[in-house]
């Protein structure tokens, strides 16, 4: 009987989760998510092939993180009908300069990932929450986490870094970037698509409620986006992006805001939200007749196509672009309004390609190549987990092995 590898990827008020056969391609069984927790909570599980196998609703206080992750691992067990699951990973946004690479999870791991709350308190504490409650409900699983932060390990020192004293530095304010799982699977798709271009100067778009841009060269992260947290660099569905730093001290000294009304201005009340005052959702912007929706939706072509340029610079010159995420691989507008914006570079859109999606989309003019793919940080996780997994068996096995005694020689 074959084993099974599980993905859950927690987030504010939704926890994703999808089961793999732990084979070379870690082919999808089933994927599902517990979304609106603590609003209107909700269940939805759909097999590899999109069909829906299970639907359900609750009253919101029936459902917190916690309870929603148990509903998950009730769910995966009657679905996977006796089937074993050999481990199961998590998306952790951040893992600050210790956790650079995938971790088998331990009650330290644990306390350590909970000590980085504050470089990421909206996230952070979502994330731990299913692992602790998957230790207590089912500890003989192997858990591992995975990190939005470790694929921007490989930035130059100079791009991690702020202009400030070098005390503050030290404490580990720096750049540390996100979006990493996304930007891992994307690179190792292009590697598969386009080998030729993988290896060159690569700007990614991932465009979504999250949103960010990451520079890549020989499919490592050179520069990106984001920052120290998630909320700097491109306007989001919620989030402001980069914002002059006085801003937050005018509205601290004049509008006596504290800390926490800060925090959920720039994350929760702004970007997409807070300019058109409607909705973060880009097709209902898209679909609106409302001026403030269509300058939202200026502003964030703007600050993209703004951001490209600055890339661009890092990198020394561009040679593809990629799109990727909700809004970059559903919303041929966007693309196409960004491209506009980079004519400067040589682009130029193919718009009937544009239309279909998937794929290269760029017109035979067009001095460089571009595509829409599509993200999966669920599969990718699922391939780091089976692969430490099976490191760590290889590794016991070969300690148990060297403590068996030999057969004793005798002369």
């Amino acid at each position: 009987m074959a084993n099974q590898i599980a993905v859950i990827n927690a987030g504010s008020s939704s926890i994703k989760f999808a089961v793999f056969h732990d084979d070379a391609g870690q082919s999808l069984i089933f994927r599902g998510q517990v979304e609106k927790i603590g609003v209107a909570p909700s269940l939805m599980v759909e097999n590899s092939e999109g069909d829906t196998l299970i639907e359900n609703e609750w009253p919101a206080k029936e459902v917190n993180h916690q309870s929603a992750t148990k509903i998950i691992l009730q769910t995966a067990i009657a679905l996977l009908g006796g089937e074993t699951v050999e481990g199961i990973g998590h998306r952790v946004v951040h893992g600050g300069t210790k956790f650079t690479a995938p971790v088998e999870v331990t009650p330290d791991v644990v306390m350590a990932l909970k000590l980085l709350t504050p470089l990421a308190p909206l996230h952070q504490p979502h994330n731990l929450s299913p692992i602790e409650a998957i230790m207590s409900e089912a500890p003989h699983i192997p858990q591992v986490a995975c990190f939005d932060t470790a694929f921007h390990q490989t930035q130059p020192h100079l791009a991690q870094s702020f202009a400030l004293p070098r005390e503050i530095s030290d404490s580990g304010v720096r750049r540390y970037g996100f979006h990493g799982l996304s930007y891992e699977f994307v690179s190792g798709r292009l590697q598969t698509i386009a080998p030729d271009h993988a290896q060159k100067r690569i700007i990614i778009a991932h465009l979504g409620n999250g949103a960010s841009l990451c520079a890549m060269h020989r499919g490592r992260s050179v520069a990106t986006t984001m920052g120290f947290t998630a909320v700097e660099g491109l306007m989001m569905g919620t989030r402001c992006g980069s914002i002059d730093p006085g801003v937050l001290i005018y509205l601290m000294d004049e509008k006596g805001l504290d800390a926490r009304g800060l925090e959920n201005l720039i994350y929760k009340k702004s970007g997409l939200l807070g300019v058109s005052g409607i909705t973060s959702d880009m097709r209902a912007l898209r679909s609106s007749n409302d001026p403030r929706a269509r300058e939202a939706i200026d502003l964030f072509i703007y600050r993209i196509v703004r951001e490209i340029g600055s890339l661009a610079a890092a990198l020394g010159g561009l040679d593809g672009i990629v799109f990727t995420g909700g809004i970059g691989q559903r919303d041929a507008k966007t693309r196409q309004e960004v491209v506009a914006g980079c004519a400067w570079l040589g682009a130029a859109i193919d718009k009937q390609a544009n239309a279909i999606g998937e794929g290269r989309i760029d017109a035979p003019q067009s001095t460089i190549p571009i595509w829409v793919v599509s993200t999966d940080e669920e599969r990718i996780i699922a391939r780091h987990t089976a692969d430490l997994i099976r490191s760590a068996a290889t590794s016991e096995a070969d300690v148990v092995t060297a403590d068996v005694p030999g057969p004793t020689v005798q002369g």
